[in-house]
């Protein structure tokens, strides 16, 4: 008994024994093979490498990233407890990089649908390479500046280093766009409920955003709105998973968008037309105010005095011709407020019938200092007529009115700016006469009555002309300043004598040689390109290209610096080269005594205004 009862305790001695090298067995090659340092991994971590191995794997030898499925940031409460956080209201940035997406998606309205969605897949995977997983507790001070909240509690957003304005604004807009896409898909509409959510959502947006341009213009409730579209979209994004559909619908709101902006730009250019061509009020009271008391004054009284400095050629002699008294007042006064010596420049006005009182009338209650003034009146010039001037034949004729002035006719030009009626003005044209109005002056500057002087001019007298009758600053900075931008190439009178890649220049500050220009009788080569291009076929408006006609190889480049042009047309002028200027002009039709002028330009003009004039106040002319 007793030696059956030991061989039994060998026996579970031998069975522990057993069991003991085969638990061994199993768990030494985990100790052996495995990282003690894995154990102290979390599990988000294990999930994040895991995710990293995924997305290295290639699909048809393709490098790119599995990265279509959207990885969302976790964050850390302070407590350091690890939570999964899904924020929608953060998302501006990625927001914006969808925005990108979508912009590079619509412009690729040629390619056909697959390749708009390699496009979607690829520029997806751009997004969600991004998306990694970042602990609060391990975030620098430069990645809280880009969670920084705003006025109502949302967070701006940083894509490359730039912080995006007003993003909640832009994502509320985004979210419509996107609302409109879904409801107009045949799988949105076979899901009733999904609709009338849908469209609750969009409504309530647009009461959040009604006229809203900034963030802070947005009510506390907007984010919450804003929350709410986003899970109804997501729900959208289920019931619709077609990425070709939604192309062609986006594709098909871009080409409304365009044709819609296209007749806006239309419009818009007619109405700046139309403004431009349009007299203010107080423009038009003040020279009936003027005109009126003009008449009341005695014969002696409208006189100017210094009447015999008109003709002296050492002194410096300016030629305007214009019908607006305020515009010649703004020139007239900032040349005699920068001249070193006033009383040797000479004003010539010439301005037609109807403001000839009005213009006298202003200069002698407003006398310029020691300047000389001298004021004349177009209709006065009698050797001006039809049978001397082909532009006065032209400007008078039957067709020319018809081409200015009919709006409906079948061979009217589709730009509206070639129909302007202010090139019927002879006034326009008078700067081709100039020998003849002065002739015994022997150098003349002309000034347009867009222009404000903020240098001395003087030593424009002094430039060597070279031969030439013509100086000017060039424009040819711009390839729409070219010789082929104002006259018709495909004419073989013009390509047989000019050349298209010429630089063009700026009228409104030239200095003219008067006594070169008798010799080489320059008013009779400008009469003879009138007489060829009576049917329009040469050039179509103005005086500028018959200026580069009649001066071609005759006109000697002045120093930049005299002429900054721009101010009537281009809100981006270089501030820099306004201030070094000589003379800034406003070309164009935003001119600064219109409420249509660009305000950053305007106060150069302005400053030359005495607003608190009788006549300015009693006609309403405010800054």
């Amino acid at each position: 008994m007793r030696s059956q009862l030991n061989w039994v305790t060998m026996m579970v001695k031998l069975r522990n024994l057993v069991l003991f090298f085969m638990l061994l067995t199993v768990v030494a090659p985990i100790l052996l093979y495995t990282d003690p340092a894995a154990s102290f991994k979390t599990p988000f971590s294990a999930k994040r490498d895991f995710l990293e191995d995924v997305t290295a794997l290639t699909f048809n030898s393709d490098g790119n990233r599995l990265n279509l499925l959207p990885r969302e940031s976790p964050a850390v409460l302070r407590g350091g407890e690890e939570v999964v956080v899904y924020s929608v209201d953060k998302n501006s940035r990625r927001q914006e990089a969808r925005d990108q997406l979508s912009a590079r998606v619509l412009s690729a309205t040629d390619d056909d649908d697959d390749n708009s969605i390699k496009q979607v897949t690829d520029s997806a995977s751009e997004i969600n390479r991004e998306r990694t997983p970042v602990q609060l507790s391990q975030q620098t001070s430069e990645k809280a500046d880009d969670h920084e909240p705003n006025a109502f509690g949302a967070k701006k957003e940083k894509i490359n280093n730039v912080l995006l304005p007003d993003a909640q604004v832009r994502h509320l807009k985004d979210q419509l766009i996107r609302a409109k896409v879904y409801l107009s898909l045949p799988s949105a509409k076979a899901n009733p409920h999904f609709v009338r959510e849908l469209r609750l959502r969009v409504k309530e947006v647009q009461r959040a955003l009604a006229d809203a341009s900034k963030d802070s213009d947005l009510p506390k409730t907007a984010i919450d709105k804003l929350k709410a579209m986003e899970q109804t979209l997501a729900k959208g994004k289920q019931i619709q998973d077609d990425c070709s559909t939604v192309v062609k619908k986006l594709r098909a709101m871009l080409h409304s968008a365009e044709e819609q902006l296209r007749v806006h730009k239309k419009q818009t250019m007619f109405l700046t037309q139309l403004t431009a061509k349009t007299i203010p009020k107080g423009l038009h009271c003040l020279p009936l105010r003027l005109t009126t008391d003009y008449y009341a004054l005695n014969s002696s009284q409208q006189q100017f005095p210094n009447q015999d400095k008109l003709e002296d050629t050492l002194l410096y002699h300016y030629a305007l011709f214009s019908d607006n008294v305020l515009a010649t007042s703004v020139v007239v006064n900032s040349t005699i407020t920068n001249a070193k010596h006033p009383s040797k420049h000479v004003f010539h006005i010439v301005t037609d019938r109807l403001n000839y009182a009005a213009m006298r009338m202003w200069f002698l209650d407003n006398p310029p200092g020691k300047a000389t003034i001298q004021v004349q009146n177009v209709e006065e010039f009698t050797w001006l007529n039809s049978s001397y001037s082909p532009v006065l034949k032209q400007l008078s004729s039957r067709s020319m009115i018809d081409y200015y002035f009919r709006a409906h006719h079948t061979n009217s030009d589709t730009n509206i700016k070639f129909r302007n009626p202010k090139y019927l003005s002879i006034l326009n044209h008078l700067r081709f006469y100039l020998p003849e109005i002065f002739p015994k002056l022997s150098k003349v500057l002309f000034l347009d009555d867009d222009i404000v002087v903020q240098k001395d001019l003087s030593g424009l007298w002094s430039v060597d002309l070279r031969g030439n009758v013509n100086g000017a600053v060039e424009t040819c900075g711009e390839s729409f300043h070219r010789f082929d931008r104002y006259l018709n190439f495909s004419n073989p009178l013009i390509s047989k004598n000019f050349d298209p890649r010429a630089c063009g220049w700026a009228y409104g500050m030239n200095v003219f040689d008067l006594d070169e220009w008798k010799r080489q009788n320059i008013t009779e080569v400008y009469h003879r390109w009138q007489d060829l291009n009576q049917d329009r076929e040469l050039w179509k408006l103005g005086t500028l290209p018959p200026g580069l006609i009649t001066f071609w190889r005759r006109t000697y480049p002045l120093d930049r610096k005299w002429h900054t042009l721009g101010l009537g047309y281009n809100p981006s002028v270089n501030q820099r080269d306004i201030e070094r200027a000589a003379v800034i002009h406003y070309n164009g039709n935003l001119k600064p005594w219109l409420e249509i002028g660009i305000p950053r330009y305007r106060g150069f003009w302005s400053k030359h205004v005495d607003y608190e004039h009788v006549y300015l106040r009693e006609c309403n002319i405010n800054p």
